[in-house]
This record gives structure tokens, C-alpha cells and sequence, in this order.
């Protein structure tokens, strides 16, 4: 093989690499024009209810009232896995809270920790 088809060969097949290990990312940066710190899309979290995302509980008390806490359970610090029949569940010591944050059943006797969110058009956003 030539010196020349070597490189051309080996350039092409780099190139297929890269294309290859990108397809199906997410890009590191947002669209043009799209908010950044998106965590999800207000139609997401559903009007009585909530979805956890990352390390945050978001809920919906009422339409158009969002809001967000730490997944952290302020009884033993285990995570907050659920949000169910309008309370957000922790798994470890039975832990209820209500969608506001509030304590609706103990052990834990503080409220989870507020966290700010705000909504853009149609997206919520961390902060």
C-alpha cells in the first residue's frame, strides 16, 4: 500500500470513528435560542403530581404552580424515590411528604429543601 492511500485511508476511517461515537448524544451545549439548565417540559409533570428529575422532585400542585425540592428526605437523607397518590414517597423509613414540600407523614419532621426553578415558554428550568 502507498504512503498516500495509507493517510487517506486512515483519515477517512477517523472521521467515520468521530461521526460514529456522536451519533444519538445529547449535545454538551442547547439548541440556539433554547433556555439552558432545562430539566424538563412543563407537560411533564402532570397537575397533582410530580416527576423526579436528577436530584429534584418536581410537582405541579396546581395548574401552573411549579414546583421543586431536593430529593434529599430531611429524616436520614436517603433519596426520595417516587411521587405517588400526591405525595412524594421515601423508600427508607416511609417518609411522605406532600406536593408543597411539606411533611404529610414521619418520621421526617422538616420539609424537603426548596429548590428554584423557573418556567420558560414551555420549559422549567434549574435556578
Amino acid at each position: 500500500m502507498r504512503r498516500k492511500q495509507f493517510l487517506i485511508g486512515t483519515g477517512l476511517a477517523a472521521a467515520t470513528l468521530t461521526a460514529c461515537s456522536a451519533y444519538g448524544r445529547k449535545p454538551d451545549t442547547p439548541a440556539p435560542g433554547a433556555p439552558a439548565n432545562v430539566l424538563t417540559k412543563t407537560s411533564e409533570v402532570p397537575v397533582g403530581a410530580g416527576v423526579i428529575v436528577d436530584d429534584l422532585v418536581l410537582t405541579q400542585p396546581s395548574a401552573g404552580q411549579f414546583l421543586a425540592f431536593s430529593t434529599t428526605c430531611t429524616h436520614a437523607g436517603c433519596a426520595v424515590n417516587r411521587v405517588a397518590d400526591g405525595a412524594i414517597v421515601c423508600p427508607c423509613h416511609g417518609s411522605r411528604f406532600n406536593l408543597d414540600g411539606s411533611v404529610a407523614q414521619g418520621p421526617a419532621s422538616r420539609p424537603l429543601q426548596t429548590e428554584a426553578v423557573t418556567v420558560q415558554g414551555d420549559s422549567i428550568i434549574r435556578g
